[in-house]
């Protein structure tokens, strides 16, 4: 296992012990499975690649707990399918680029100037209604190239 794999499997393990939780080897599967894809995962496809490791009704626990840990993060795209990514606080802060017609959702790590401008609009429209920023998510929605080109 790589130094970075290491120190993500350690920091998941010191959170979920501040929270009396286990990282079961199930818990850490999942973990592993979402920490090396490019971008959020539907349970379906979680399922599809960890399939002959675990049954589907223990992916569930572990995804629910793992969210309720704050480990995981779960949103939902123009669809309302759930996906799961690491937290930010293990990802780092990124965006999404989201596929109105199959649903991908893609990871974007944007240039220090693109966030700074972010920052700054989402400061703008807060500020006007009386709001306190704390931070921000963008999910740009399209057609990806993929579904573009059929």
């Amino acid at each position: 296992m790589d130094v970075m794999r290491t120190q993500v499997v350690e920091l998941i393990q010191s959170r979920l012990a501040t929270q009396e939780l286990r990282l079961t080897s199930g818990r850490r599967r999942v973990a592993d499975a979402i920490a090396h894809n490019a971008g959020p995962r539907t349970a379906a496809e979680l399922y599809e690649a960890l399939r002959d490791e675990m049954p589907l009704s223990s992916l569930y626990r572990s995804l629910t707990v793992l969210a309720e840990a704050g480990v995981l993060v779960r949103s939902h795209n123009a669809s309302g399918v759930g996906h799961y990514e690491l937290a930010e606080w293990l990802r780092g802060h990124h965006h999404h680029l989201v596929c109105l017609k199959c649903g991908e959702v893609q990871d974007v790590d944007l240039a220090a100037e693109s966030e700074r401008d972010l920052d700054f609009l989402a400061e703008r429209i807060a500020s006007g209604q009386g709001f306190r920023v704390s931070g921000h998510r963008l999910d740009v929605e399209g057609i990806c190239g993929a579904c573009a080109v059929q």
